[in-house]
């Protein structure tokens, strides 16, 4: 056993160094088909943060990503370069409260044999604060004000408070949250989200906080002030174009406007709209633009723009006619209401060949105005014109639009 045992430890280094050779010979084989590669990763690895408690909060700005340097076989890079989900990068929080701290970025790889050789950068600057909240009624602001002749009523909020959290140095600067809501040039009713916004005392915003909500649902009614109404503007054209040319189409820009009187039961009992001064067209053979003034009653001005541009159509004759004092009919009206047109007749310009027009007959010719699913209140409504004949075609309707009021009739009474 004794001779046994000397002859094995005789023989020890030489095995060792024969062991020794064959792991480098093994490791050179290795190397020479399938060599380790030394290079930086092609793309960033995001830096998750682990082990933060829910009460704390990073208030300094932190690199997103790390760039990394690897070592692996050259086999193994392409699946690394395809599944950069096995590469992570992580700082960890665990058991820190409110300081400021330097951390070492940890880079871990589900894949070997990889070895991580350098992290750019290595370690990341952490300012930690207490995560504190605010509960604040929520400020409707508006900047800006309705249309002329508009105001805006009592607005309805989804929500009247809302909770803002973040650092502590953060929101002890802040005194109100708001709600800007644009009304510029507003002549119905608003009805939007609103993303709410934090502000300290001095009206500037505060960035990196949460708010929630973070926006609200805002009604706000806007509605036309006592002595001001939107009315149609009807063109007044007179003369005759030239002969051989017709009149294709008379247009008005705007087709509406807002008019005021100090005594509102003037403007309440117009028509529901307005002429122009009359344009003379005598004599016309091509197209005419001009800006007239209306013709208002007295005590009436218009707000805004006094004087209507007028377009005037005039086209060589296939032919022309215009249908005077077409009666509007009326279609779609709920039987519970009651309904009440300005103006009740239009005029109606037809296109087409001459004899036709000249065998053309009123009923061949209906102006509709559809009510359809409408509830009661006022609506400037675009009749349409049906003809039987398909060789015509319908030019123009003066006035383009016409005013409707839909109303609920009061109850009859017993005996009455």
């Amino acid at each position: 056993m004794t001779r046994l045992f000397k002859k094995f430890t005789q023989s020890l280094p030489t095995f060792l160094t024969a062991l020794a050779l064959a792991i480098t010979i093994w490791i050179l084989a290795v190397n020479s088909t399938d060599p380790v590669d030394k290079k930086t990763y092609p793309v960033g690895i995001p830096v998750e943060i682990v082990g933060m408690d829910t009460d704390l909060v990073i208030t300094n700005e932190i690199p997103q990503e790390v760039t990394v340097s690897l070592s692996a076989p050259t086999s193994l890079w392409q699946t690394l370069i395809d599944s950069p989900e096995l590469i992570h990068a992580s700082i960890d929080l665990t058991g820190l409260r409110e300081g400021t701290y330097e951390l070492d970025v940890e880079v871990e790889v589900d894949a070997k044999p990889v070895k991580v050789e350098t992290i750019g950068p290595a370690s990341m600057q952490v300012i930690l604060e207490p995560l504190y909240s605010k509960y604040l009624p929520i400020q409707l602001v508006q900047p800006s004000q309705p249309a002329v002749g508009y105001e805006a009523g009592e607005p309805v909020l989804s929500h009247s408070y809302a909770t803002v959290s973040g650092p502590a140095s953060l929101i002890s600067e802040i005194t109100e949250i708001r709600a800007i809501i644009d009304v510029s040039q507003a002549n119905q009713d608003i009805d939007r989200n609103i993303i709410l916004a934090a502000y300290d005392e001095n009206g500037i915003v505060v960035e990196n906080v949460i708010i929630d909500p973070e926006q609200i649902h805002v009604n706000l009614p806007i509605t036309q002030r006592g002595g001001y109404r939107n009315v149609t503007v009807k063109a007044i054209v007179t003369g005759q174009i030239a002969s051989g040319y017709r009149l294709t189409n008379i247009s008005v820009s705007p087709l509406t406007v807002t008019v005021y009187s100090a005594d509102p039961t003037i403007v309440n009992s117009l028509p529901g709209y307005v002429e122009t001064q009359p344009l003379n067209i005598n004599g016309a053979d091509k197209d005419r633009t001009e800006s007239l003034p209306l013709n208002l009653p007295a005590g009436v001005s218009v707000v805004g723009e006094s004087t209507i541009k007028i377009s005037v159509t005039v086209s060589p004759i296939q032919g022309s006619i215009t249908l005077n004092n077409s009666t509007i009919e009326l279609v779609g009206l709920n039987p519970e209401y009651s309904v009440i047109i300005s103006p009740e007749i239009v005029d109606v310009i037809l296109s087409g060949p001459l004899p036709i027009l000249d065998d053309l007959n009123a009923s061949d010719v209906r102006v509709i105005l559809d009510l359809t699913d409408l509830q009661p209140g006022t609506y400037q409504l675009n009749p349409r014109v049906e003809v039987d004949i398909p060789e015509l075609l319908v030019e123009s309707i003066l006035p383009e639009t016409i005013e409707v009021i839909i109303s609920i009739p009061p109850t009859a009474t017993p005996g009455n």
